[in-house]
């Protein structure tokens, strides 16, 4: 990464990898059929990562760095919600990352230099994730990662698997839930695509693909005469877990005789940690089945549950991904397209290439600030890397030096032939043809009944565009009358009596959406899924948000209020309101709760004495972290503020504490210190960091 990027060129770069890396990952969670390498994406996650530690201000609300896998789309197989969340990993690429993965933990629990942090190391098979539930010993549900609260039921399937046995012996606990990784040996893989050419089937890409859509069969059948294997590298619920570290739990796993890997050791020191990663990095072409790294994890479970979670991974693991793949082509051509918000990205059409087993033909250019940077125009050598996305990046413009000016845009939308323009620190281009703009009309109308936000099936962009065409959707209100379009609808290309029922039943579902999901379909410029949630979490209701929104555009003490939530700022409650300033969005606003009722938030974190309460931490803390600390506080539902005010109900202090503690006796405010805080948490039980 280079030290001195600009910040218009880190948020540009932050844009594009977080579109590229969603789109990835429902391509490979949800679709079972990636266009990238594991090496390519694990790349752009990496930039991503970078990128965000050089400029945290600039972290996204749509970030890869919050998300989890990816939301299920409509399947026939049975959405299932996991009693115990399955999250992600967060990656690291280089020796440095390791060592400061190790030295996180260090601070985080408050350990001295010379105490030793064992981990577990094993390689990372890119297989397809699945839990299975054991209870009594016996198998009753298996269950597929989706979006790592819901996933798909595959039980019968997984029955078929020969590493996954029906029943357990006997000392097992009551309730045990096994994760892991369904896959596909190489050779076996090999073997099933000659297989499907000699009988005129389906050709998979690679072994996960080939596993994914094998597990996910709706006839049993034909998942067991595929040559499907499961590895362990965990476990979920459990009534009993058969030891206190890591290591001791995968024996005992093993010893049940479900496979785990067989590279799985424990080592001490990073060292040693970055020589198994060599060692298996070496083996990586001879084994029998595809990795793309080698995961560690925290040995001792008292630690790993004080470490607890971040937004989408356990801050006791990591994985260390293996290196990406890069190819060289020709830029054949430079388009624009609009999207929802009016924003002009300018696309590359590429002389076809293959990189990482996939041939692209497409690179997404994302703005005109990122054209100028690399000097591209239409013809020049390129060197391209499927790192993320539905089309590549690119890396580097092999003839830039040649004579020629860069490719410059027209300045005009290619929808609506409007004029678009950029605002003073902006890096992307807008089209001011607003309401006339059909192609961000349309694209509006798409992100509302999208997964993400308002999830309804059967109303695709193909059917949205239809409808729209038929003067039936203006808005998102709209969507909930077209059931007065019955008659109109049925005989129309593709729309049967059973077909139209059924989007209407969709629709109907989502009466009473989740009001997250609905403040997100909004497009809301500036307001992601995480923090539309954030805002809902908030103030519990849209109509609250709502009121104060409104008040905000001449209010600064309500102003001041949404920046205080956290995770919010000046950028987000000017999106905030600006929108509910504009009559119009109020009135699309006011039109759609008219047919629609959105869910108040229902806090799901431990309730308490605690809970709703502010706390603050000032002065040292002996037995912890600031970090552990502030994570105990908000696993008991309170809020864990930097400064003291009068709307502060605790402060622990400890050692040093100076001002803080001063004005904390000038508001009357309790003052605890750590000692009382650790016996709150005990009394409170077991928490979920």
């Amino acid at each position: 990464m280079s030290d001195d990027i600009t910040e218009a060129d880190a948020a540009n770069e932050l844009m594009r990898l977080a579109k590229s890396i969603a789109r990835h990952n429902r391509l490979y969670h949800t679709n079972d059929s990636p266009e990238i390498s594991d090496a390519e994406y694990d790349a752009l996650v990496r930039r991503n990562a970078e990128l965000e530690a050089q400029f945290p201000h600039l972290i996204r609300d749509d970030s890869p760095s919050r998300q989890v896998g990816a939301a299920i789309e409509s399947t026939p197989l049975r959405k299932v919600p996991h009693e115990q969340r399955l999250y992600s990993l967060d990656n690291g690429f280089s020796d440095e990352d390791i060592a400061e993965f190790v030295a996180r933990i260090r601070r985080f629990l408050n350990l001295g230099e010379d105490e030793p942090v064992a981990m577990t190391a094993e390689d990372k098979i890119d297989g397809l994730s699945l839990s299975i539930r054991y209870e009594s010993g016996t198998l009753v549900r298996a269950a597929t990662r989706g979006d790592g609260q819901v996933g798909e039921e595959v039980t019968a399937n997984a029955r078929t698997i020969i590493d996954i046995p029906d029943n357990l012996p006997g000392g097992a606990p009551d309730i045990f839930e096994v994760r892991g990784e369904v896959y596909m040996a190489k050779a076996d893989f090999v073997a099933l695509n000659e297989r499907q050419a000699e009988q005129g089937g389906k050709i998979f890409a690679n072994p996960r693909n080939a596993a994914a859509g094998s597990l996910r069969q709706l006839d049993t059948t034909i998942t067991a005469a595929r040559p499907l294997r499961f590895l362990a590298h965990g476990w979920g619920v459990a009534s009993d877990v058969p030891g206190d570290t890591q290591m001791a739990v995968m024996r005992a796993i093993e010893g049940w005789g479900i496979p785990v890997s067989e590279h799985l050791q424990r080592f001490e020191g990073v060292e040693t940690l970055l020589a198994h990663y060599r060692a298996i990095e070496a083996l990586r072409a001879d084994l029998p089945y595809d990795i793309d790294g080698v995961v560690y994890k925290v040995d001792r479970l008292d630690w790993q549950a004080r470490l607890g979670f971040v937004a989408k991974a356990p801050r006791w693991a990591l994985a260390h991904k293996f290196p990406a793949e890069k190819a060289q082509t020709t830029l054949l051509r430079i388009d624009t397209q609009v999207g929802r918000t009016g924003k002009i990205t300018p696309v590359g059409r590429l002389q076809p290439v293959t990189v990482g087993g996939v041939v692209v033909s497409n690179v997404t250019l994302h703005n005109m600030d990122e054209i100028a940077r690399l000097g591209l125009r239409e013809n020049d050598r390129i060197v391209v890397q499927r790192a993320g996305d539905v089309i590549p990046q690119v890396v580097e413009n092999l003839t830039r030096d040649e004579p020629g000016d860069p490719w410059m845009f027209d300045g005009l939308c290619p929808d609506c032939g409007s004029e678009a323009v950029r605002e003073e620190g902006e890096v992307d281009y807008r089209c001011t043809g607003g309401l006339i703009c059909r192609a961000q009309r349309v694209q509006r109308l798409i992100h509302f009944v999208s997964r993400g936000a308002m999830d309804i099936d059967g109303l695709g962009e193909k059917s949205i565009q239809e409808f729209f065409d038929l003067g039936w959707l203006e808005s998102p209100a709209d969507i909930f009358r077209l059931h007065m379009r019955k008659s109109e609808l049925i005989g129309r290309e593709g729309w049967q009596e059973k077909s139209v029922d059924n989007l209407f039943a969709a629709i109907e579902a989502r009466r009473e959406p989740d009001a997250g999901r609905f403040l997100f379909g909004l497009g809301i410029r500036h307001v992601g899924s995480v923090t539309a949630r954030d805002l809902i979490k908030a103030f519990k209701t849209v109509d609250k948000l709502a009121d104060i929104a409104i008040t905000a555009h001449d209010d600064v003490s309500a102003r001041d209020e949404i920046i205080a939530i956290d995770g919010i700022g000046p950028i987000v409650t000017k999106a905030l309101a600006d929108f509910f300033h504009e009559p119009h969005n109020r009135a699309v606003w006011d039109d759609l709760l008219s047919e629609v009722h959105p869910r108040p938030y229902v806090s799901d974190v431990r309730q308490s004495e605690l809970t709703g309460k502010t706390v603050v931490f000032t002065g040292k803390l002996e037995t912890m972290s600031r970090d552990e600390a502030k994570a105990q506080a908000e696993a008991l539902g309170a809020k864990s503020a930097g400064s003291v005010s009068a709307k502060t109900d605790l402060v622990i202090a400890g050692p040093g504490a100076g001002s803080k503690l001063k004005k904390a006796a000038e508001l009357g405010i309790v003052v605890i210190d750590e000692a009382a805080w650790a016996r709150i948490v005990a009394e409170s039980g077991d928490i979920a960091l």
